[in-house]
């Protein structure tokens, strides 16, 4: 379900605007697509680093501008914990869009138990699917994989009308055995008697 989210246009640009934007606890963005002009447009930032951080992408602008549109891509501060610009792309509930979706892995595999360790390979995977299901992330339950299993993209449950743009045997995650570093073997020792220090100037000296 598209989360709302009041967008507000921004009159005025520049990075002394945008800074003092900021500080009022706003986010600047820009929404654009379908051959329609861009809008520089404001949105709260508490909202917005929420719908990102839990992978919210679907939203329904309101406000200065009225219309569905998806989270194309953010850009973080410093410390990766807020967002600091937001792009929006207008979409129409009746066409494809290609996004990538995180995919997290639920549940435990019965291979560990066997002494398996699982490795999640692929974290996330482009799929061209229609805007009204892009689907927030993608989860994939580990419970029947044993050890030396594979959970391949063909395994995934996709939306309805949803398709995978990599190949469908690439390998999503696996349950392998644990690997062992061999043991380094002691260096051996040179022949031949250590030189003394200090030999050499007592000979001179003789």
């Amino acid at each position: 379900m598209a989360e709302k989210l009041q967008v507000e246009i921004r009159e005025t640009l520049g990075k002394r605007s945008t800074r003092r934007l900021r500080d009022s606890g706003k986010t600047p963005g820009i929404v654009y697509g379908h051959g329609r002009q861009n809008v520089c447009v404001s949105v709260p930032s508490s909202i917005l680093d929420s719908l990102v951080m839990h992978g919210s992408r679907l939203v329904n602008l309101t406000g200065a501008v009225d219309e569905p549109a998806f989270i194309r891509d953010v850009q973080w501060d410093t410390w990766g914990t807020k967002v600091t610009h937001v792009d929006f792309t207008r979409i129409s509930e009746h066409e494809k869009d290609e996004v990538e979706v995180k995919i997290e892995l639920r549940g435990e595999a019965p291979g560990v138990k066997d002494g398996g360790v699982v490795e999640h390979l692929i974290h996330e995977i482009p799929i061209e699917c229609p805007a009204s299901v892009i689907p927030e992330k993608l989860q994939v339950s580990i419970n029947s994989l044993d050890l030396l299993g594979t959970i391949k993209v063909e395994d995934l449950q996709l939306p309805e009308g949803a398709n995978v743009l990599i190949s469908p045997a690439s390998v999503v995650a696996q349950c392998v055995e644990p690997t062992v570093a061999p043991e380094e073997e002691p260096a051996e020792a040179i022949p031949g008697e250590p030189e003394v220090i200090g030999a050499k100037e007592e000979e001179k000296e003789e």
